[in-house]
């Protein structure tokens, strides 16, 4: 495969933050009643504001706000146990040395996303989209939409690194290259990604003299 730049998702790409993600929606779940699986089984790779809607139809827009603060504020301080995912570290360093362009796009907001980046100790990307900066969250394409915009780059030349089934939709409703890492085996499209991982270690990246990038796997 060829591109020009990437685009990662943070949660669960690039960092593991699930413990934490998931202690944050059963305390939660647990102020209303609901069952944790059934929280867990919907929130990843959406924005928590849509989400919360979801689980709390019928309220006002204000009582949701009102959620959603009080849950920013518990995922924005709770990093206990956040890393990098194996290979990120690495692969991001080998994309400044080489300079190819990069940004994280994730669903989390810039409070939640800027504490779990720092926590995991990866570099700073030029662009860094969150939840604030789009109306709608994936598996709408907006996110990505606007960080290929902001890389400079058209869609098409972009790569989505995804592990949720909602950003792997995202991405490609965006019209970008799609790389799945441990996405879920039930996730809809799957078979119009470019490759299916376990791990970032598995890609090879090598930008060419005309500014391409080729992105393959290690053998």
């Amino acid at each position: 495969m060829q591109c020009k730049g990437f685009l990662f998702d943070l949660d669960g790409t690039l960092v593991d933050s699930l413990p934490v993600v998931e202690r944050s929606w059963c305390h939660w779940a647990d102020r209303h009643g609901i069952d944790h699986q059934d929280v867990l089984n919907f929130i990843h790779g959406k924005q928590a504001i849509t989400s919360l809607r979801h689980f709390l139809a019928g309220r006002t827009e204000e009582e949701i706000q009102s959620e959603f603060t009080w849950l920013e504020q518990i995922e924005a301080t709770d990093t206990h146990g956040i890393v990098a995912l194996p290979g990120a570290l690495e692969l991001l360093q080998h994309l400044n040395e080489a300079s190819i362009p990069w940004a994280i796009v994730t669903s989390g907001s810039i409070p939640v996303a800027h504490a779990r980046h720092k926590a995991a100790g990866l570099p700073m990307p030029e662009v860094f989209v969150t939840a604030e900066r789009v109306k709608r969250g994936k598996p709408e394409p907006d996110a990505f939409l606007l960080g290929a915009e902001l890389l400079g780059l058209q869609p098409a030349e972009c790569v989505v690194v995804e592990d949720a089934s909602a950003g792997v939709l995202a991405g490609l409703n965006a019209g970008c290259h799609v790389i799945a890492v441990n996405v879920p085996a039930d996730s809809p499209r799957l078979g119009e990604v470019d490759f299916v991982l376990t791990s970032l270690q598995a890609l090879s990246v090598h930008k060419l003299s005309d500014g391409n990038v080729t992105v393959s796997l290690k053998m």
